[in-house]
């Protein structure tokens, strides 16, 4: 009676997962289905596959698909502010922002160049991170290279913007931006110096893959 009693419930579980996730009416990521749209309403701020040509507004091509996905549904639900891209966001479909990760996830990425003696010093605090004031090293969950990790939803860092990054590092030191898990990367801007900042933004962009 037991054992069949759980069978029961097992099934009923099962059945209810998969009713939930047709009712959500979701079908696999289709990077195809994501460019149209990606060149429909990201194409003209974010770029020709998703190389910005404005240092203030991030490269997406070769970014994590979580991380986007991540980004998207927080700026649709309000978690994150952007006067440009929430209403981007607000319309979406949980398909559409899916779709449209998928497609920049698999773009190739442009690269960019660095001022040497900033990067040399941004390098330090990258690999190291500066023990006396408590700064982790970057390469912790961005990796050596900052290709970052997906599962964990750590972006992909490597050649991105050095104005976007010194920006978004600017904004979460201040909790202009607040939607980092834990308040983790607030934890470290806060701990940054202007100067610091300048020099890992600069090492950042010039790092490749």
């Amino acid at each position: 009676m037991k054992k069949t009693w759980l069978t029961t419930v097992s099934v009923v579980a099962v059945l209810a997962s998969g009713s939930t996730w047709a009712a959500e009416g979701l079908q696999p990521a289709d990077p195809a289905r994501g460019e149209a749209k990606a060149n429909a309403i990201c194409m003209a701020c974010h770029g020709p596959q998703g190389n910005s040509i404005v240092p203030l507004w991030p490269k997406l091509a070769g970014q994590h698909p979580e991380y986007i996905i991540k980004q998207l549904t927080n700026f649709k639900a309000g978690e994150r502010y952007n006067v440009q891209m929430t209403p981007m966001a607000m319309p979406l479909t949980e398909q559409e922002i899916r779709d449209v990760a998928a497609y920049f996830s698999t773009q190739t990425q442009s690269g960019g160049q660095a001022d040497p003696e900033l990067a040399a010093k941004g390098e330090v605090l990258y690999r190291a991170g500066n023990p006396a004031t408590g700064v982790p090293a970057c390469s912790a969950c961005h990796g050596p290279a900052g290709m970052g990790q997906g599962l964990s939803k750590f972006p992909r860092i490597s050649g991105q913007h050095a104005d976007y990054v010194k920006q978004t590092l600017e904004h979460f030191r201040s909790g202009e931006r607040a939607n980092d898990p834990n308040g983790m990367m607030r934890g470290v801007a806060a701990r940054l110096t202007d100067q610091e900042i300048a020099a890992v933004s600069q090492y950042i962009q010039g790092l490749s893959k």
